[in-house]
């Protein structure tokens, strides 16, 4: 074969590796719709929600039920960390811990984020169902979709099967949902396809009488210096103006990654890189009520507010506020807390509960 020849074979054949390659990886990656339904699941008859009602709704990323003995390898800014996946014995304990939280605080909605389910890293365990089969005595409506999930990653921190949930779970009668995917983060064209895919899981619950309470529950891809940040916040923003134009009563909960106004230079300067001063989570903040308030985690008690406990060895103790419930207008906020005497070893999150009064 003639040196010509054979470098037109080789180019064909690396044409056609390329070409096979791009199509297994298609294959493998999960395509979903800009708006999808989601079913809810209820096991039981639920009663429905009463005008003027009190409702309780906790927020709880729970760390895919990890727990906190470890650095996994994206804690860190650099993805050095030195853990790829937890113990079935941590899960196991972290799986006691959240229900017995839940059940301790007795939420009627419960929203939570980094729910696994098929995920190599854990087993491939259903952790909703894991959770929701010790709870259904309390819950019997639940919601969920994915926000990341792959038959097959080829990142060598998974090297297998990617599946991460939104979560929600009620006392009260649900009757369906919708899965509403937003902007994801540009990365490399073939990468791009197994990087997560954040999204708004909303959940409709009809009140006695007429009408509806539209649930959302999110999670945000945490800053890294572009622009993801705001597009997702500028998408979540009109959504939930669409909601408010239809004068239905709405509640967003979730782990937004963002700071609040004013807590940017409480957080050491080595810490604060992916962040910005004037927090893109402020175009939400000065739009719609939130909890908790700008002066509550921006203030002198703010310590009080911080969600989130870094798997970082350089802090040892909660130190920011990324977890968050907004809400419509029409909603009376009662009392709200976040709880963190019994829960810093569960997950690098802390839960986050608020009674809401509901329009009469």
């Amino acid at each position: 074969m003639s040196l010509s020849l054979r470098h037109r074979f080789l180019f064909v054949l690396l044409i056609a590796l390329l070409l096979a390659v791009t199509a297994a990886a298609w294959l493998l990656a999960w395509h979903p719709a800009e708006r999808e339904s989601v079913a809810a699941q209820c096991r039981a008859p639920a009663p429905q929600l009463q005008p003027g009602q009190a409702l309780k709704v906790m927020t709880w990323n729970v760390q895919y039920l990890a727990g906190k003995r470890y650095i996994f390898w994206d804690d860190l800014p650099d993805t050095t960390g030195p853990d790829d996946s937890p113990s079935p014995e941590d899960i196991a304990y972290s799986l006691d811990e959240v229900v017995r939280v839940i059940r301790d605080e007795a939420p009627d909605i419960v929203l939570l984020q980094e729910v696994d389910d098929g995920a190599a890293a854990t087993g491939k365990q259903d952790q909703q169902a894991l959770i929701g089969d010790r709870l259904t005595d309390l819950y019997p409506c639940s919601t969920a979709a994915f926000d990341w999930k792959a038959r097959f990653d080829p990142n060598p921190h998974v090297f297998g099967s990617a599946g991460r949930k939104l979560v929600t779970f009620s006392r009260f009668q649900i009757t369906g949902g919708e899965r509403i995917a937003l902007p994801q983060r540009s990365s490399i064209p073939l990468l791009h396809l197994f990087a997560p895919q954040p999204a708004m899981l909303q959940s409709d619950l009809p009140i006695r009488g007429g009408g509806q309470l539209s649930v959302i529950n999110t999670r945000l891809e945490r800053p890294n210096g572009d622009n993801t940040p705001q597009r997702q916040v500028e998408a979540v923003e009109a959504h939930l103006n669409t909601l408010q134009a239809a004068g239905r009563p709405w509640l967003l909960g979730g782990d937004l990654g963002l700071l609040p106004l004013g807590q940017y230079p409480y957080l050491p300067e080595v810490l604060r890189e992916p962040y910005r001063a004037n927090s893109e989570l402020n175009l939400l903040a000065a739009r719609f009520p939130v909890v908790p308030a700008v002066e509550e985690s921006s203030g002198a008690d703010q310590e009080k507010w911080y969600t989130h406990f870094p798997n970082d060895p350089r802090v040892h103790k909660p130190d920011r506020t990324l977890d968050y419930l907004f809400h419509s207008t029409s909603l009376n906020r009662l009392d709200a807390g976040v709880r963190s005497h019994d829960t810093l070893r569960i997950s690098n999150h802390l839960p986050l509960s608020a009674r809401f009064l509901l329009p009469h």
